[in-house]
Protein backbone atom coordinates (compact mmCIF):
# COMPACT_ATOMS: atom_id res chain seq x y z
CA UNK A 1 0.00 0.00 0.00
CA UNK A 2 1.77 3.36 -1.21
CA UNK A 3 0.75 6.83 -0.17
CA UNK A 4 -2.59 8.00 -1.32
CA UNK A 5 -2.51 10.15 -4.80
CA UNK A 6 -4.84 12.44 -5.98
CA UNK A 7 -8.65 11.39 -6.32
CA UNK A 8 -8.82 10.20 -9.98
CA UNK A 9 -11.19 11.73 -12.58
CA UNK A 10 -13.71 9.66 -14.06
CA UNK A 11 -16.34 9.11 -16.41
CA UNK A 12 -19.83 8.82 -16.56
CA UNK A 13 -20.35 5.33 -16.99
CA UNK A 14 -17.93 4.68 -13.99
CA UNK A 15 -20.09 5.33 -11.03
CA UNK A 16 -22.96 2.85 -9.71
CA UNK A 17 -26.49 4.37 -9.40
CA UNK A 18 -26.35 2.37 -6.28
CA UNK A 19 -23.24 4.91 -5.15
CA UNK A 20 -25.29 8.18 -5.48
CA UNK A 21 -26.40 9.55 -2.18
CA UNK A 22 -29.80 8.78 -0.94
CA UNK A 23 -30.46 12.83 -0.57
CA UNK A 24 -32.82 14.60 -3.04
CA UNK A 25 -30.28 16.59 -4.13
CA UNK A 26 -30.93 20.35 -5.80
CA UNK A 27 -30.83 22.72 -9.10
CA UNK A 28 -28.98 25.53 -8.31
CA UNK A 29 -27.20 28.45 -10.17
CA UNK A 30 -23.56 27.91 -11.53
CA UNK A 31 -22.68 31.45 -10.03
CA UNK A 32 -23.56 29.95 -6.52
CA UNK A 33 -22.04 26.62 -6.91
CA UNK A 34 -18.49 28.12 -7.63
CA UNK A 35 -18.50 30.23 -5.02
CA UNK A 36 -19.73 27.16 -2.52
CA UNK A 37 -16.65 26.03 -3.77
CA UNK A 38 -14.51 28.86 -3.37
CA UNK A 39 -15.99 29.16 0.52
CA UNK A 40 -15.11 25.66 0.66
CA UNK A 41 -11.00 25.76 -0.77
CA UNK A 42 -10.99 28.49 1.98
CA UNK A 43 -11.76 26.09 4.46
CA UNK A 44 -8.45 24.35 3.16
CA UNK A 45 -8.35 21.14 1.16
CA UNK A 46 -7.05 20.39 -2.76
CA UNK A 47 -9.42 21.47 -5.72
CA UNK A 48 -8.89 18.23 -7.29
CA UNK A 49 -10.33 16.60 -4.30
CA UNK A 50 -13.24 19.25 -3.89
CA UNK A 51 -13.82 18.82 -7.53
CA UNK A 52 -13.81 14.47 -7.04
CA UNK A 53 -16.56 15.11 -4.11
CA UNK A 54 -18.68 16.99 -6.61
CA UNK A 55 -18.00 14.32 -9.05
CA UNK A 56 -18.64 10.98 -7.19
CA UNK A 57 -20.38 12.98 -4.36
CA UNK A 58 -23.30 14.98 -6.35
CA UNK A 59 -23.17 13.51 -9.64
CA UNK A 60 -21.31 16.85 -11.38
CA UNK A 61 -18.92 15.28 -14.02
CA UNK A 62 -15.28 17.35 -14.73
CA UNK A 63 -16.77 18.12 -18.25
CA UNK A 64 -20.29 19.67 -16.87
CA UNK A 65 -17.89 21.52 -14.71
CA UNK A 66 -15.67 22.99 -16.89
CA UNK A 67 -19.21 24.45 -18.76
CA UNK A 68 -20.21 26.12 -15.24
CA UNK A 69 -17.09 27.96 -15.63
CA UNK A 70 -17.30 29.14 -18.54
CA UNK A 71 -20.95 29.74 -18.58
CA UNK A 72 -22.02 30.78 -14.49
CA UNK A 73 -25.65 32.09 -15.22
CA UNK A 74 -27.03 28.38 -16.15
CA UNK A 75 -28.31 26.16 -14.01
CA UNK A 76 -26.64 22.74 -12.26
CA UNK A 77 -29.10 19.67 -11.26
CA UNK A 78 -26.98 17.72 -7.98
CA UNK A 79 -27.71 14.58 -6.65
CA UNK A 80 -26.74 15.73 -3.23
CA UNK A 81 -27.75 19.18 -1.38
CA UNK A 82 -24.79 21.79 -0.77
CA UNK A 83 -25.12 21.10 2.88
CA UNK A 84 -24.46 17.31 2.85
CA UNK A 85 -21.22 18.00 0.79
CA UNK A 86 -19.95 20.88 2.96
CA UNK A 87 -20.46 18.31 6.02
CA UNK A 88 -18.47 15.58 3.79
CA UNK A 89 -16.06 17.85 3.31
CA UNK A 90 -15.42 19.23 6.88
CA UNK A 91 -15.04 15.85 7.79
CA UNK A 92 -12.39 15.39 5.87
CA UNK A 93 -10.51 18.19 6.34
CA UNK A 94 -11.09 18.25 10.64
CA UNK A 95 -10.50 14.73 10.64
CA UNK A 96 -9.16 13.40 7.77
CA UNK A 97 -12.06 11.10 7.15
CA UNK A 98 -11.29 9.92 3.16
CA UNK A 99 -13.75 10.98 0.79
CA UNK A 100 -14.23 7.77 -0.54
CA UNK A 101 -15.61 6.28 2.73
CA UNK A 102 -17.66 9.42 2.89
CA UNK A 103 -18.71 8.95 -0.40
CA UNK A 104 -18.92 5.14 0.01
CA UNK A 105 -17.46 4.48 -3.48
CA UNK A 106 -14.15 4.22 -5.29
CA UNK A 107 -13.58 4.07 -8.83
CA UNK A 108 -11.03 1.90 -9.89
CA UNK A 109 -10.05 0.90 -13.39
CA UNK A 110 -13.39 0.48 -15.32
CA UNK A 111 -15.31 -0.35 -11.69
CA UNK A 112 -16.72 1.89 -9.25
CA UNK A 113 -16.34 0.16 -6.10
CA UNK A 114 -18.31 0.17 -3.12
CA UNK A 115 -16.19 0.53 0.54
CA UNK A 116 -16.02 1.54 3.27
CA UNK A 117 -13.52 1.29 6.51
CA UNK A 118 -14.00 -2.55 6.56
CA UNK A 119 -11.72 -2.49 3.59
CA UNK A 120 -7.92 -0.68 2.30
CA UNK A 121 -9.16 1.86 -0.58
CA UNK A 122 -7.86 0.25 -3.80
CA UNK A 123 -4.82 2.30 -5.09
CA UNK A 124 -3.82 2.97 -8.82
CA UNK A 125 -0.70 1.40 -8.21
CA UNK A 126 -2.37 -1.82 -7.55
CA UNK A 127 -3.97 -1.36 -11.43
CA UNK A 128 -0.68 -2.40 -12.68
CA UNK A 129 -1.10 -5.85 -10.27
CA UNK A 130 -4.12 -6.39 -12.20
CA UNK A 131 -2.45 -5.65 -15.24
CA UNK A 132 0.25 -8.22 -15.28
CA UNK A 133 -2.14 -10.44 -13.51
CA UNK A 134 -4.20 -10.99 -16.68
CA UNK A 135 -0.94 -10.89 -18.60
CA UNK A 136 0.18 -13.74 -16.63
CA UNK A 137 -3.25 -15.64 -17.03
CA UNK A 138 -3.48 -15.26 -21.22
CA UNK A 139 -0.20 -16.87 -20.99
CA UNK A 140 -1.30 -19.96 -19.00
CA UNK A 141 -1.74 -22.85 -21.18
CA UNK A 142 -5.45 -24.40 -21.23
CA UNK A 143 -5.31 -26.81 -18.03
CA UNK A 144 -6.21 -30.07 -19.14
CA UNK A 145 -10.00 -31.40 -18.13
CA UNK A 146 -10.73 -28.32 -15.76
CA UNK A 147 -10.82 -24.73 -16.09
CA UNK A 148 -8.25 -22.65 -15.19
CA UNK A 149 -7.85 -21.49 -11.25
CA UNK A 150 -7.28 -18.31 -10.06
CA UNK A 151 -7.54 -17.06 -6.37
CA UNK A 152 -6.85 -13.32 -4.80
CA UNK A 153 -5.48 -13.69 -1.22
CA UNK A 154 -6.51 -10.56 1.13
CA UNK A 155 -9.34 -9.40 -1.23
CA UNK A 156 -10.19 -6.45 0.69
CA UNK A 157 -12.99 -4.76 -1.54
CA UNK A 158 -12.96 -7.05 -4.10
CA UNK A 159 -11.03 -5.11 -6.66
CA UNK A 160 -8.86 -7.88 -8.25
CA UNK A 161 -11.08 -10.19 -8.37
CA UNK A 162 -13.66 -8.64 -10.39
CA UNK A 163 -10.89 -7.61 -12.55
CA UNK A 164 -9.56 -11.26 -12.93
CA UNK A 165 -13.52 -12.21 -12.87
CA UNK A 166 -14.34 -9.73 -15.77
CA UNK A 167 -11.13 -10.86 -18.14
CA UNK A 168 -11.51 -14.71 -17.67
CA UNK A 169 -15.15 -15.49 -17.78
CA UNK A 170 -14.38 -19.40 -18.27
CA UNK A 171 -12.36 -19.15 -15.16
CA UNK A 172 -13.18 -20.26 -11.65
CA UNK A 173 -11.93 -17.75 -9.22
CA UNK A 174 -11.41 -17.74 -5.44
CA UNK A 175 -11.57 -14.42 -3.55
CA UNK A 176 -10.18 -15.39 0.72
CA UNK A 177 -10.29 -12.48 3.46
CA UNK A 178 -9.45 -13.09 7.05
CA UNK A 179 -12.39 -10.40 8.04
CA UNK A 180 -15.94 -11.27 7.28
CA UNK A 181 -16.58 -7.47 6.85
CA UNK A 182 -14.09 -7.42 4.18
CA UNK A 183 -15.64 -10.24 2.18
CA UNK A 184 -19.10 -8.98 2.77
CA UNK A 185 -17.95 -5.89 0.88
CA UNK A 186 -15.91 -7.90 -1.18
CA UNK A 187 -19.59 -9.82 -2.21
CA UNK A 188 -21.22 -6.27 -2.71
CA UNK A 189 -19.00 -5.51 -5.18
CA UNK A 190 -19.06 -8.67 -7.03
CA UNK A 191 -22.46 -8.60 -7.40
CA UNK A 192 -23.14 -5.82 -7.78
CA UNK A 193 -20.65 -6.52 -11.09
CA UNK A 194 -22.78 -9.83 -11.74
CA UNK A 195 -19.71 -11.90 -11.09
CA UNK A 196 -21.01 -14.07 -8.37
CA UNK A 197 -21.04 -16.37 -10.67
CA UNK A 198 -17.40 -16.67 -11.27
CA UNK A 199 -16.09 -16.28 -7.72
CA UNK A 200 -16.44 -18.30 -4.68
CA UNK A 201 -15.69 -16.04 -1.21
CA UNK A 202 -13.50 -17.73 1.25
CA UNK A 203 -13.14 -16.55 5.18
CA UNK A 204 -9.69 -17.28 6.80
CA UNK A 205 -6.19 -16.86 6.89
CA UNK A 206 -4.31 -16.63 3.33
CA UNK A 207 -4.15 -20.58 2.20
CA UNK A 208 -6.12 -22.70 4.91
CA UNK A 209 -9.60 -21.91 3.36
CA UNK A 210 -8.19 -23.13 -0.15
CA UNK A 211 -7.21 -26.55 1.40
CA UNK A 212 -9.28 -28.10 -0.71
CA UNK A 213 -7.98 -27.15 -4.14
CA UNK A 214 -3.96 -26.88 -2.97
CA UNK A 215 -1.82 -28.39 -6.04
CA UNK A 216 -4.46 -26.90 -8.42
CA UNK A 217 -4.19 -23.25 -8.43
CA UNK A 218 -2.50 -21.30 -11.42
CA UNK A 219 -2.48 -18.13 -10.54
CA UNK A 220 -2.40 -16.60 -7.36
CA UNK A 221 -2.62 -12.94 -6.82
CA UNK A 222 -2.24 -10.53 -3.34
CA UNK A 223 -2.01 -7.15 -1.97
CA UNK A 224 -1.42 -8.12 1.26
CA UNK A 225 -0.04 -6.20 4.16
CA UNK A 226 3.49 -4.94 3.92
CA UNK A 227 3.79 -1.75 5.74
CA UNK A 228 6.07 -2.38 8.37
CA UNK A 229 5.14 -1.66 12.14
CA UNK A 230 7.22 1.99 12.61
CA UNK A 231 6.74 2.86 8.55
CA UNK A 232 2.62 2.74 9.75
CA UNK A 233 3.26 4.87 12.22
CA UNK A 234 4.02 7.93 9.96
CA UNK A 235 1.69 7.93 7.08
CA UNK A 236 -0.79 11.17 7.00
CA UNK A 237 -3.53 10.42 9.21
CA UNK A 238 -5.95 10.00 6.47
CA UNK A 239 -4.61 6.25 6.11
CA UNK A 240 -3.12 5.33 9.46
CA UNK A 241 -6.29 6.75 11.48
CA UNK A 242 -9.24 5.49 9.20
CA UNK A 243 -7.97 2.78 7.05
CA UNK A 244 -7.75 -0.67 8.07
CA UNK A 245 -4.43 -1.75 10.42
CA UNK A 246 -5.26 -5.50 9.29
CA UNK A 247 -4.94 -4.43 5.81
CA UNK A 248 -1.56 -2.28 6.33
CA UNK A 249 0.70 -3.28 8.77
CA UNK A 250 3.37 -5.82 7.90
CA UNK A 251 5.17 -6.80 10.96
CA UNK A 252 8.60 -5.47 12.26
CA UNK A 253 10.58 -5.24 8.66
CA UNK A 254 7.19 -5.67 7.04
CA UNK A 255 7.17 -9.22 5.57
CA UNK A 256 5.25 -11.54 8.10
CA UNK A 257 2.16 -12.01 5.65
CA UNK A 258 4.49 -12.38 2.81
CA UNK A 259 6.19 -14.94 4.31
CA UNK A 260 3.45 -16.87 4.87
CA UNK A 261 2.60 -16.66 1.31
CA UNK A 262 5.89 -17.48 0.40
CA UNK A 263 5.88 -20.78 2.73
CA UNK A 264 2.52 -21.96 1.16
CA UNK A 265 2.93 -21.33 -2.48
CA UNK A 266 4.81 -24.74 -2.97
CA UNK A 267 1.95 -26.58 -2.21
CA UNK A 268 -1.02 -24.71 -2.94
CA UNK A 269 0.20 -23.75 -6.74
CA UNK A 270 -0.52 -26.19 -9.56
CA UNK A 271 3.08 -27.45 -11.54
CA UNK A 272 4.00 -24.53 -13.26
CA UNK A 273 1.29 -21.97 -11.57
CA UNK A 274 2.38 -18.32 -10.70
CA UNK A 275 2.56 -15.94 -7.72
CA UNK A 276 2.08 -12.43 -8.13
CA UNK A 277 2.71 -10.06 -4.89
CA UNK A 278 2.25 -6.29 -4.15
CA UNK A 279 4.96 -5.14 -1.99
CA UNK A 280 6.73 -2.23 -0.20
CA UNK A 281 8.84 -0.23 -2.24
CA UNK A 282 12.05 -0.75 -0.75
CA UNK A 283 11.19 -5.04 -0.09
CA UNK A 284 12.09 -6.12 -3.70
CA UNK A 285 15.09 -7.49 -2.76
CA UNK A 286 14.19 -9.16 0.43
CA UNK A 287 10.68 -10.56 -1.19
CA UNK A 288 13.04 -11.86 -4.36
CA UNK A 289 14.93 -14.24 -2.02
CA UNK A 290 12.10 -15.57 0.05
CA UNK A 291 10.64 -16.85 -3.21
CA UNK A 292 13.20 -17.90 -4.61
CA UNK A 293 14.26 -19.83 -1.20
CA UNK A 294 10.79 -21.46 -1.36
CA UNK A 295 12.29 -23.48 -4.50
CA UNK A 296 9.84 -20.99 -6.88
CA UNK A 297 11.44 -20.28 -10.14
CA UNK A 298 11.72 -17.15 -12.95
CA UNK A 299 11.30 -14.89 -10.38
CA UNK A 300 11.06 -11.33 -11.83
CA UNK A 301 10.00 -8.30 -10.57
CA UNK A 302 8.25 -4.94 -11.81
CA UNK A 303 7.53 -1.11 -11.40
CA UNK A 304 4.86 1.02 -10.00
CA UNK A 305 3.66 3.66 -12.05
CA UNK A 306 6.76 5.83 -10.21
CA UNK A 307 9.13 3.29 -11.45
CA UNK A 308 9.60 1.81 -8.29
CA UNK A 309 9.96 -1.66 -7.51
CA UNK A 310 6.92 -2.70 -6.38
CA UNK A 311 5.71 -6.76 -7.58
CA UNK A 312 7.23 -9.78 -7.72
CA UNK A 313 6.49 -12.67 -9.78
CA UNK A 314 7.23 -16.49 -9.53
CA UNK A 315 6.21 -20.14 -10.69
CA UNK A 316 6.42 -23.88 -9.33
CA UNK A 317 8.04 -25.61 -12.04
CA UNK A 318 7.05 -28.63 -13.35
CA UNK A 319 6.23 -31.54 -11.55
CA UNK A 320 9.32 -32.27 -8.47
CA UNK A 321 9.82 -32.48 -4.93
CA UNK A 322 8.72 -29.68 -2.61
CA UNK A 323 11.11 -28.48 -1.00
CA UNK A 324 11.70 -29.16 2.94
CA UNK A 325 9.71 -27.42 5.32
CA UNK A 326 7.08 -26.14 2.38
CA UNK A 327 4.95 -28.52 2.76
CA UNK A 328 2.18 -27.54 5.01
CA UNK A 329 1.12 -24.46 2.91
CA UNK A 330 2.34 -22.40 6.02
CA UNK A 331 -0.90 -20.74 5.93
CA UNK A 332 -1.38 -19.68 9.29
CA UNK A 333 0.01 -15.97 10.83
CA UNK A 334 0.92 -15.87 14.23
Amino acid sequence: MSAPRPLPRVSPHQALASSAPAATGQLILGSDLLAWRRQRLAEGGRAADLDWLLDLGAGLRWTQLQRVWLDPASSVQLHACLGELTGHWRQHLECHTPLQYLVGVCPWREFSLVVSPAVLIPRQETEVLADLALALAQALPSPAHRPLIWADLGTGSGCLALSLAQALPRARGLAVDCSSLALAQARINLEEAGFLDRVKLHLGHWWEPLRPHWGGLDLVVSNPPYIPTAVLEGLEPVVREHEPRLALDGGADGLEAIRALVRGAWAALAPGGWLLLEHHHDQSDAVAELLLSSGLVEVIAHHDLEGRWRFAQARRPMPGPCPAGFESGGSQLP
